[in-house]
């Protein structure tokens, strides 16, 4: 069990969330996994990729505008490490 593909993710500074959808090895190409995870949860792993927040936002407020500027690797090493310590909060497949 490997997330291989980081297909989307979100930084909600107002909900403090990282929201990301992605692939895993076991995955077809029409499935995706969506899951939301507290900034708490990653600096409990001592991850540290979440750029502080700052009025880089979007019309809404939402996001940080910049996430290409974030480590992608290191967004999938982190679910990788979470999923297999909490492996009951895998999300399952949805159809992509």
């Amino acid at each position: 069990m490997e997330i291989i593909e980081l297909v989307l993710f979100h930084i909600n500074y107002f909900s403090n969330v990282l929201e990301v959808s992605f692939r895993m090895n076991m995955d077809t190409e029409d499935e995706i996994r969506y899951d939301k995870i507290y900034f708490d949860e990653i600096k409990d792993f001592g991850f540290d990729f979440i750029p502080e927040s700052n009025e880089e936002y979007d019309l809404n407020g939402d996001y940080y505008e910049e996430d290409d500027k974030i480590d992608e690797d290191e967004i999938i090493t982190f679910l990788n490490e979470y999923y297999v310590v909490f492996p009951d909060k895998l999300p399952k497949t949805e159809f992509y």
